[in-house]
């Protein structure tokens, strides 16, 4: 009776959902369940919502709470220490019975709102006793006053709270590991299926806007949300009405399923822009002013880019003036200010009312998620730029698979200097935080070094990515102090340098998380965390991403990286086929992409980069890669720029070419600094240069490398 009572009760003020209950039942007589810990009434949660009697393997000290013992009198307690042997043991002998055992492998409730450490003690029980592993998610219990985050997000009484349950699984270790080796692999596959769930239960197939929506309500319509230099905080509220407001009008000079080219800084009036075109199924075309005139238009052909956006005050700010013109004589090229003034009191009035009732009328026109989102253009730093069409799910999947390896929260403040052109900038810097409740705080230009430390200073920021070029850069300009609130800075886009690593270690006591990913993978394929780091590699790949690789002639312990999974782009635009989606597919079939990179993955999933498949030259019949020589060069002169090409040779097929900003520097100096490597290895000349020519990205600009490699010749 009380159980039914519960029910009620519970479903009542909680709307409590229970899905897969199929997979349950078909879990098997001998279940271990997995659950998340995400406050003090999960127990009861469990207790009343799974049918049956099922029992709690739960720690001592909650066991013998007061307040909890009338609950935990609904179903069988199985008190336990999960750090205790003897307490592991009991309970495996336990799973040996018919029975439905719940435990919660964090062990206790979360004070972040993500996973906590997965004790390997649980995977173990589950090996040992050859039972089924049921992993279930609670979701929205959080959010009330019984979860510890008090400060950490919006509390409230009574949100709605869901219980997912998905299909079982098993640990089975192999027979050869013994002792702590087998005990911590089970718990590395038991961490892996628990962050698994939480990315399989994260609301991913929807469309930007709508997860904006979900943001909104669960952080609250006057949560900060966004901010620029002009210093007003933009709330939920705030930047859904803009959005609407100005997508109002874009939608009149547009077309559905149009591509828009953004020439725009990263700004909050930027974001405005991309969502509102979003919102009326508009594409932003995300321009790389970088690359200057040509470079824009040669993107807006290949994307069929009619209409883009600019604003007079960037362009003449940023000297952009004989880009803006070359672009209006073939684009139409339509400046923020005309809309702006082009938008009433009365339209700003409509806008308000769109945003308070948007819940009635924007879900029954809710975008497929699966179309179009957001038009990036690669780098071109291995050919000829080509537009990555990323999807809404493609982008909102990458943000739950990170969101599943790394705890971030409403308190935290991301700067974001890199720019929105860039996929890094565009999706972890910008949509991310946006999403997730987050406050982004936006800077027009990564390369003033100097300012962006105080910056972050003042902003009290606690979140920041970059490449290793821009972070070596702060670290020089920086105070030690400048960077005191900061929980984690997150490397990409190039090799991270141990020298970076070390001078942000010893002068902010901060440990730099190394990431991988492409502009094809909506960014991040792989990155180091603080519960999984290693040093030297870019992490493990994200939950659900497959990989093969690829066998190179010549190559040994590595291979070229192939990828598939729910944050693999849609598909290329290219300059031979403007305007005709190419899905990804690579030797292995559609929909995998071919990273071109080679790399080794280790028995633990840890990713090392070997360098590109392209970036390797063939010196007589050895396979050399460029990018070691590189690293050869940081090791003997490491306040230096390097970078390293090859170049046809007659004799032996390549030939090798460093080009170093160390003066004096030549093959005799890195000879010696690289005893025991074999002088194939080795770069044949070495040229003294004044810069090494970048992207905008902060990456090599290799094409650039190779054209001034030949003039040196």
């Amino acid at each position: 009776m009380l159980k039914k009572f519960l029910h009620w009760l519970l479903t009542l003020i909680y709307k409590v959902e229970v899905i897969g209950l199929d997979n349950y039942k078909k879990a098997g007589d001998r279940v271990l369940i997995v659950s998340n810990h995400t406050s003090f009434l999960d127990p009861l949660l469990l207790g009343v919502f799974l049918p049956d009697n099922i029992t709690f393997a739960i720690n001592t000290d909650i066991a013998e709470r007061w307040w909890l013992k009338p609950f935990l009198s609904l179903s069988q307690v199985f008190p336990m220490n999960p750090t205790q042997p003897l307490s592991l043991k009991a309970l495996i002998h336990h799973l040996d019975h018919k029975t439905r055992t719940v435990i919660f492998p964090e062990g206790r409730i979360t004070v972040t709102g993500s996973l906590m450490k997965i004790y390997d003690g649980t995977g173990m029980v589950a090996d040992k006793s050859d039972a089924a592993i049921l992993p279930i998610r609670i979701s929205g219990a959080e959010y009330t006053p019984f979860s510890r985050l008090k400060n950490i997000v919006r509390l409230r009484w009574f949100p709605k709270i869901r219980i997912e349950i998905l299909p079982h699984t098993t640990i089975h270790a192999k027979d050869e590991l013994k002792g702590k080796a087998r005990r911590h692999y089970c718990g590395h596959v038991l961490a892996d299926i628990m962050s698994e769930m939480m990315f399989t239960t994260g609301q991913q197939h929807q469309s930007i806007f709508s997860a904006l929506l979900d943001a909104r309500k669960i952080h609250g319509g006057k949560h900060t949300v966004a901010e620029d230099l002009e210093r007003k905080p933009l709330s939920y509220n705030a930047l859904i009405t803009r959005s609407i407001a100005i997508g109002n009008v874009l939608k009149k000079i547009t077309q559905e399923q149009e591509n828009v080219g953004i020439f725009l800084p990263n700004s909050a009036k930027t974001l405005n822009i991309i969502l509102g075109l979003q919102l009326f199924n508009r594409v932003p075309a995300m321009l790389n002013f970088s690359t200057g005139s040509k470079g824009m238009l040669s993107a807006c052909k290949t994307a069929k880019v009619k209409t883009v956006l600019t604003s007079r005050r960037f362009v003449e700010l940023g000297k952009f003036t004989d880009e803006a013109k070359a672009l209006e004589k073939q684009i139409n090229l339509v400046y923020l200010e005309d809309l702006a003034s082009s938008i009433s009191g009365l339209d700003k009035l409509k806008a308000l009312i769109q945003s308070k009732t948007i819940d009635f009328w924007y879900n029954h026109q809710q975008l497929n998620p699966e179309m179009p989102a957001v038009v990036l253009f690669t780098s071109g730093s291995e050919g000829e730029p080509k537009g990555v069409v990323l999807s809404h799910a493609n982008i909102l999947a990458n943000h739950k698979q990170i969101a599943s390896r790394i705890n971030f929260n409403a308190q935290d403040v991301v700067l974001n200097f890199l720019p929105m052109f860039h996929s890094f900038g565009f999706t972890a810097g910008t949509m991310l935080p946006v999403l997730s409740g987050m406050t982004t705080f936006f800077y027009p230009s990564p390369l003033h070094f100097t300012v962006i430390p105080e910056i972050a200073y003042d902003i009290g920021a606690t979140i920041m990515f970059g490449t290793n070029t821009f972070l070596t850069s702060y670290a020089k300009k920086a105070h030690a102090y400048d960077f005191y609130k900061m929980r984690y800075v997150v490397a990409g886009a190039e090799k991270l340098q141990d020298s970076t690593r070390q001078i942000w270690a010893e002068k902010f006591g901060i440990r730099i998380l190394e990431g991988y990913g492409a502009t094809e993978t909506s960014p991040v394929a792989a990155v180091n965390t603080p519960m999984y780091f290693k040093l030297g590699t870019v992490g493990r790949l994200m939950p659900r991403m497959q990989y093969k690789l690829e066998d190179i002639p010549g190559i040994k312990d590595a291979g070229k990286l192939h990828l598939y999974g729910p944050n693999i782009m849609q598909g290329y635009y290219l300059s031979d086929n403007p305007g005709k989606l190419v899905p990804p597919k690579s030797i292995y079939g559609t929909g995998w992409y071919d990273t071109g990179d080679i790399v080794n993955v280790d028995e633990e999933g840890f990713v090392s980069i070997r360098g590109r498949s392209k970036r390797f030259a063939k010196v007589g019949g050895e396979m050399i890669s460029l990018a070691a020589i590189e690293q050869l060069a940081v090791k003997a002169w490491p306040d230096a720029d390097h970078a390293s090409t090859s170049l046809p040779d007659e004799k032996k097929g390549e030939q090798v070419i460093l080009l170093t900003t160390q003066k004096g520097a030549d093959s005799k100096q890195l000879q010696v600094s690289s005893k025991g490597v074999q002088s194939i290895a080795l770069p044949k000349k070495v040229f003294v240069v004044d810069f090494i020519p970048m992207m905008a990205t902060g990456k090599i600009n290799y094409p650039e490398v190779t054209k001034l490699a030949e003039g040196l010749i």
